[in-house]
């Protein structure tokens, strides 16, 4: 584990990456100007958007930093961010997401409560609709506050990217986020940065986390395939022994399990029913769900869901049960 010790500067780079949002990024600007934390800057990196994102951060003055680069994806355009950063703590908040008004505030305070080798903070999300309402979402978990390993991040993402507030000199040793990645970059990001220091996530809920069909976590192909990349990648790494086999089956049987209601979510029932089902023979019981946020026989009521879907769709039946599935 690396010590990191506590940073000179203790103001906060925020980095807003943008690519065509210019429909929700004044809320994200705006959430982020009325933090009681002061000490920032922000940093709208614009990865080659075709709206009027531009004329948008142009409007907020000097309020803002605005950087714009060719399109190359959320991972380039993270990390054009933090190249150019000036504090020693970086912030990240997606252009369709938005911050409560003591995140800033609530981050720093524990920062400064916890050890130098602790290098990330995150903490919990209210999960909203389009239109900032929220939506009913499970919270199994224990609201307190937790020490994030890299196991904690290999079996499912705990937080949102909008969340975190990390070290910059974080990035020096572990390096940038990979840009070859479409999705799951951040996952990835997390599983590198606690194997080398530690990270707290704390129990309150200081972020709004939007959720509309353009989320990249909407398209189930490619969410598959860079998810498995990335926990293939981490088995080969041996960030968690290889003799480690039943955690390792675990891992991807939740995967195969989460890669289901990605499936069910699309309206693909024969496909969710397939990556349900391998989920149980890898791994037929999951002890303690609720630390993934999940409630006893989680997977069978899943199974009774697609099931009854599935043959909705066939009678076309509009009696399919909705879907809900929480994070």
């Amino acid at each position: 584990m690396v010590d990191v010790q506590t940073s000179r500067s203790r103001g906060v780079s925020v980095v807003i990456p943008a690519y065509n949002y210019a429909k929700y990024l004044p809320k994200a600007i705006d959430s982020v100007l009325l933090q009681d934390y002061t000490d920032y800057e922000i940093i709208v990196v614009d990865d080659g958007s075709t709206d009027n994102t531009a004329e948008i951060v142009a409007a907020y003055g000097d309020k803002v930093r605005y950087i714009y680069k060719q399109n190359a994806g959320l991972p380039a355009a993270r990390n054009t961010g933090i190249k150019a950063a000036k504090y020693d703590y970086i912030g990240f908040l997606d252009a369709d997401d938005e911050w409560l008004p003591g995140m800033l505030s609530h981050a720093m305070e524990t920062f400064a409560r916890l050890p130098d080798e602790f290098a990330l903070v995150a903490c919990r999300a209210v999960i909203v609709d389009s239109n900032s309402n929220p939506l009913n979402r499970k919270r199994l978990v224990p609201k307190t506050p937790w020490e994030i390993t890299c196991r904690d991040i290999l079996l499912k993402t705990q937080f949102s990217p909008s969340s975190v507030i990390v070290k910059r000199v974080v990035f020096d040793t572990v390096g940038m986020f990979d840009e070859s990645l479409r999705s799951a970059e951040d996952r990835e990001m997390w599983i590198r940065i606690t194997t080398r220091y530690k990270a707290m996530l704390n129990g309150d809920r200081l972020i709004r986390s939007r959720r509309h069909p353009n989320n990249m976590s909407k398209h189930a192909d490619r969410m598959r395939q860079n998810t498995r990349l990335v926990l293939r990648r981490a088995f080969k790494n041996g960030y968690v022994p290889r003799t480690a086999v039943f955690f390792w089956l675990k891992v991807f049987s939740f995967n195969h399990f989460e890669t289901a209601w990605m499936y069910l979510d699309e309206g693909r029932h024969g496909k969710a029913l397939q990556q349900l089902l391998v989920s149980i023979l890898l791994c037929p019981c999951i002890s303690k769900p609720n630390l993934l946020n999940e409630p006893p026989l989680f997977r069978l009521r899943t199974l009774v869901r697609i099931l009854r879907n599935f043959a909705s769709s066939l009678t076309g039946s509009r009696s399919a049960v909705p879907l809900k599935q929480g994070s």
